[in-house]
């Protein structure tokens, strides 16, 4: 890595630290002698978020706000307020089933694709959400076509999910495509409103065994670009196809990497042209960067010379706004960086276009999250820190703030809410930074021993830790402060926004890289005087409880008790697309299945576990840790489990304060 941070050790806030770690920002108690949460609030209760208030653009002189449960457009003309009314489009397409259909404006129902076998659904997600795919229907610009998704589940296995609330109990069938068997065929049709007709897209670079994802129109909309990407996800193209023929056109650019290629983003075009475009990857340089490319696939050329994780926000054909990680990995700000497009940029490829110096428009130190209007003139600028709770700008588009929207009061200074530390600790390799946020109980008192609960996610696209109001923790992190305990946080090596090393450090062996990161912090936090080295638990959920179960089996000594949520016991029995990426195909990869498998740690359980699960969890089947049980009772191990019989993969509404009481209780009980 060639960006290192300097962190100041503030060893006036009672600190014992080691010379590989430092707190970088600390939130001082805060009316330690007020109200205490309770479960409820702790989960059910709004009245602790820092704003009730959220933006986005809905026309170049309109933002949509939600304000008090209410939808509402503000005019920033005019600065009056209007009650939202939704636009109807004139064309609507749908899926009812698994049909795709279009509704006319005079509400006619015309069938685009019918669906005559059960396993073919037209129109919806697929990939089971991977490679950023949320949608199944993209829009041409110009409305005058449609392009969709065709999902072909026919040599997926099924898996039974038990419904009880039925008089004798029934099964839901679930398609669910487990690492190493066979997935979904997809295809991309594209429907033409003027012919009334469907063609399909001719991909076949890797045969049917290939993922599609990230569909983009060009902004004539006759054309579209796809990225297809092999099953070992190692090799992707990015191809231009005929929207209406499906003839394929040319491939623009390739990507391969011999761990994996990890499409997230569609391209954007740069406005006002037709062939050049931006593309984000961190396959090239190290970093999620932005490249300026062109259809003829000339040249691919980075647009900010920048060792950070950047994400594109907006352009308007003479700027380029991005978010970047460059001040710090748990800040967020916006830059722009200024461009000269000539009009011979048209089909003369990328090279001849010029970038300025970036220059940042966001100062206050935190995180930003950035909202541009469609025509690039304003942006809505909504910022919180550890101890700013949330300020919202508008914004010209060079960062200047011409209407404050909102100030948010510090929600929580009737409450006893406790010091909030952030800090680093150096990765088990030695080469990062991981950021950690520490929470202290209450009425701290440095001469006594305390209770750690280390709550971890640890897995791919997560960031825990960032520099937003009361470091993003979970309000049950400080329920639990309240009651005694110091609750540590720390993101590792796998987790997003720190480049392409830090993040693909996991392959093949999911957990290890994780764990010897984790562990680094409950070493530091061992040294400290006040920690009682024999009372240390952890909890975490799905990533996390697969980190939970690890953490107390492979270290025994250190972890006394647990409190695992749908956790991942063994990568073979989870979804391909995802298990596929981090641990490769299990033929391939059979020594890192094998390793990173808890049914076989399950002999090395010596301290308390509790597993939570919900029943019909469509993420992580209930083989994961139903098998994890048995392999108990084979061993002669004691552990608890609690199911939630009709709850998904998380527990929701008001049976959640069940959970969360059930998990506070088992610490209570044994830690």
């Amino acid at each position: 890595m060639t960006r290192f941070f300097t962190i100041l050790c503030l060893m006036s806030i009672g600190f014992a630290l080691s010379a590989q770690t430092g707190v970088i920002e600390t939130r001082e108690a805060n009316n330690p002698s007020g109200k205490i949460l309770t479960m409820e609030e702790t989960i059910l209760s709004r009245e602790l978020a820092p704003a009730d208030l959220y933006c986005r653009w809905f026309s170049n002189d309109e933002i949509l706000m939600h304000k008090q449960g209410n939808w509402i457009t503000f005019n920033i003309n005019t600065k009056t307020t209007s009650p939202y009314k939704p636009s109807k489009k004139a064309e609507k397409v749908y899926t009812k089933g698994k049909s795709l259909y279009h509704r006319t404006d005079k509400g006619l129902a015309l069938p685009i694709a019918v669906s005559k076998d059960d396993n073919i659904t037209y129109g919806q997600y697929v990939s089971r959400n991977e490679f950023g795919i949320n949608e199944g229907i993209f829009w041409a610009p110009d409305s005058s076509r449609v392009a969709f998704y065709r999902k072909d589940e026919t040599k997926v296995t099924s898996f039974p999910l038990l419904d009880i609330t039925t008089r004798t109990g029934s099964l839901k069938e679930i398609k669910y495509p487990m690492a190493g068997m066979d997935s979904e065929n997809v295809r991309i049709g594209i429907y033409n409103f003027a012919r009334c007709s469907t063609s399909y897209l001719k991909v076949d670079d890797f045969g049917e065994d290939q993922y599609l994802t990230n569909i983009t129109w060009t902004p004539d909309g006759t054309k579209v670009l796809v990225q297809v990407l092999d099953r070992s996800q190692k090799h992707m193209h990015l191809n231009l196809y005929d929207a209406d023929s499906g003839r394929f056109i040319r491939t623009i650019l390739t990507e391969d990497n011999n761990r994996y290629v990890e499409p997230q983003d569609p391209v954007w075009f740069i406005e006002g042209s037709e062939n050049l475009f931006i593309y984000r990857t961190d396959n090239r340089d190290g970093y999620r960067n932005l490249y300026l490319c062109d259809l003829k696939g000339t040249e691919v050329r980075r647009i900010v010379d920048t060792d950070a994780d950047l994400a594109y926000v907006g352009n308007d054909g003479k700027h380029i706004w991005y978010t970047s990680a460059e001040v710090s990995p748990v800040e967020n700000h916006l830059f722009r960086v200024s461009m000269k497009v000539p009009e011979s940029a048209l089909w003369k490829g990328a090279g001849v276009v010029r970038f300025g110096k970036p220059q940042r428009l966001t100062f206050d130190k935190g995180w930003h999250d950035i909202a541009m209007s469609p025509d690039c003139r304003h942006y809505v600028d909504s910022w919180s820190s550890l101890t700013v709770p949330r300020e919202i700008n508008l914004c010209t588009s060079d960062g200047i703030a011409v209407r404050n929207m909102l100030s948010a009061e510090d929600p929580t200074l009737d409450y006893a809410y406790t010091e909030i530390s952030l800090g680093t600790v150096r990765s088990a390799d030695g080469k990062f930074d991981n950021y950690y946020r520490l929470i202290k109980p209450k009425d701290f008192d440095p001469a006594k021993k305390y209770p750690v609960i280390v709550y971890v996610y640890g897995g791919p696209h997560s960031q825990m830790v960032q520099n937003t109001f009361m470091a993003n923790l979970r309000r049950w992190e400080m329920y639990m402060a309240q009651r005694g305990y110091l609750v540590y946080v720390q993101d590792n090596r796998g987790t997003q926004n720190r480049g392409a090393e830090f993040e693909k450090a996991i392959h093949r062996q999911c957990g290890q890289a994780e764990m010897a990161d984790q562990m680094e912090g409950v070493k530091m936090l061992m040294e400290l005087p006040y920690v009682d080295k024999d009372r240390i638990g952890v909890h975490g959920w799905s990533y996390g409880g697969f980190m939970t179960i690890s953490l107390i089996t492979n270290y025994p000594e250190i972890f006394k008790v647990a409190v695992a949520g749908g956790p991942v016991i063994d990568w073979k029995w989870y979804e391909v697309m995802y298990g596929e990426r981090y641990m490769d195909h299990p033929e391939v990869n059979p020594e890192g299945y094998e390793k990173t498998s808890l049914i076989n740690k399950a002999k090395d359980l010596k301290g308390k576990l509790l597993i939570c699960q919900g029943a019909i969890d469509p993420v992580v089947l209930w083989e994961h840790s139903l098998s994890f049980v048995r392999a108990c009772v084979v061993n002669n191990v004691q552990v608890d489990y609690f199911p939630y019989p009709c709850h998904e993969h998380n527990v929701m509404g008001k049976d959640r304060v069940h959970l969360h009481d059930k998990i506070s209780m088992y610490f209570e009980d044994y830690l």
